[in-house]
């Protein structure tokens, strides 16, 4: 549990990144639905609200800031740089390739097609998979 609340923290962060206005959309994997993300910023998977991020690249949990998304795409956490996506939609972790985001959405690892996100901006859906299925 404690690994899967941490594991959405760090989602809710990268998220935020520099978006400016929030759009929603679908989020997919192996072709199965587990989750959207609405046009207010809450996060839902499996039909549960997980978290709230903000348009601002500010991360609030309970009320409380955890953290913040440089606009470069830097992924932090508590001030440490944490992984990265670029505009050709390469997803790093300490700087390896872990991933690819497509620019019709599909997520890949490894070359292999893992999921999909429709209708959200590339840096929303590299957030998502980053933490929960590219970083596994």
């Amino acid at each position: 549990m404690m690994k899967s609340i941490l594991k959405l923290v760090a989602v809710v962060l990268f998220l935020s990144a520099g978006l400016g206005s929030l759009q929603a959309g679908d989020l997919r994997k192996n072709g199965s639905l587990i989750g959207s993300i609405d046009s207010s910023g809450d996060v839902r998977l499996n039909g549960s609200l997980v978290g709230r991020f903000e348009s601002s690249g500010d991360v609030r949990k309970n009320g409380s800031l955890i953290g913040r998304i440089d606009s470069n795409g830097d992924i932090r956490m508590n001030g440490s740089l944490v992984g990265s996506i670029d505009s050709s939609g390469d997803v790093r972790k300490n700087g390896s390739l872990i991933g690819r985001i497509d620019s019709n959405g599909d997520v890949r690892k490894n070359g292999s097609l893992i999921g999909s996100a429709v209708g959200i901006p590339r840096a929303q859906a590299a957030g998502f998979f980053f933490f929960f299925f590219l970083n596994e």
